[in-house]
């Protein structure tokens, strides 16, 4: 009979740190062993809107992304099926039209904000994880990651984060880390954390 994948769930504000969390699971589990489904790819296409009202969207609500999309995939890994992950552009907020192939696994990660604010989603994961970080720091991450990576600027950086991001996290994010499995304050920079996570995969993986 099949071994069943192991299904973990990452989530957390932005800038808590969860792609470090992700990342240090990948490097020290492997990556070989792991498919990966961050939730930023599945932003929706809004390529045909036009650019004067993408101010208008709130892109921390759960209507902005896909979710549907991603539980399609989750279930098609669990049932051994590759999967076509999104590439989004987030300086020109519209999906690429490319895609990266993602193999089934025996775990499957996903990482994201909102994830746990999803019941359906919620319901498939095996391991829950929320990364908690104060939020000055989550701020400060957050400014940093979007000038240099997003090409923003940093006055539309404090507007988005008063006006959606803080309020969006109050309503759906903070309130979901009461479905947690494991609360891991700092995220990958949390050593102790990191290593009873990493042991208990490997331990999934070992004896399924």
């Amino acid at each position: 009979m099949a071994v069943s994948p192991i299904i973990v769930g990452i989530a957390g504000g932005t800038g808590s740190g969860k792609t470090t969390v992700a990342n240090v699971i990948l490097d020290r589990v492997g990556r070989h062993r792991i498919a990966y489904l961050p939730h930023d790819a599945y932003y929706r296409n809004l390529a045909d809107l036009p650019r004067a009202q993408f101010g208008l969207i709130n892109w921390d609500h759960p209507i902005a992304l896909e979710t549907d999309l991603m539980i399609r995939h989750v279930r098609a890994l669990k049932a051994g099926r590759a999967v076509d992950l999104p590439v989004y552009d987030f300086t020109n907020n519209c999906r690429t039209g490319a895609t990266v192939a993602i193999a089934p696994q025996r775990i499957i990660m996903v990482e994201g904000i909102l994830i746990f604010a999803e019941p359906d989603l919620r319901a498939l994961f095996d391991m829950k994880i929320f990364v908690d970080t104060d939020p000055d720091l989550r701020f400060i991450r957050r400014l940093e990651r979007d000038i240099a990576e997003r090409g923003r600027t940093t006055e539309s950086v404090i507007q988005q984060y008063l006006n959606t991001v803080r309020p969006m996290h109050l309503e759906f994010v903070e309130p979901s880390k009461r479905y947690a499995d494991i609360i891991v304050p700092e995220g990958g920079r949390n050593d102790v954390a990191m290593d009873m996570i990493v042991a208990r995969l490997e331990s999934l993986l070992d004896h399924p």
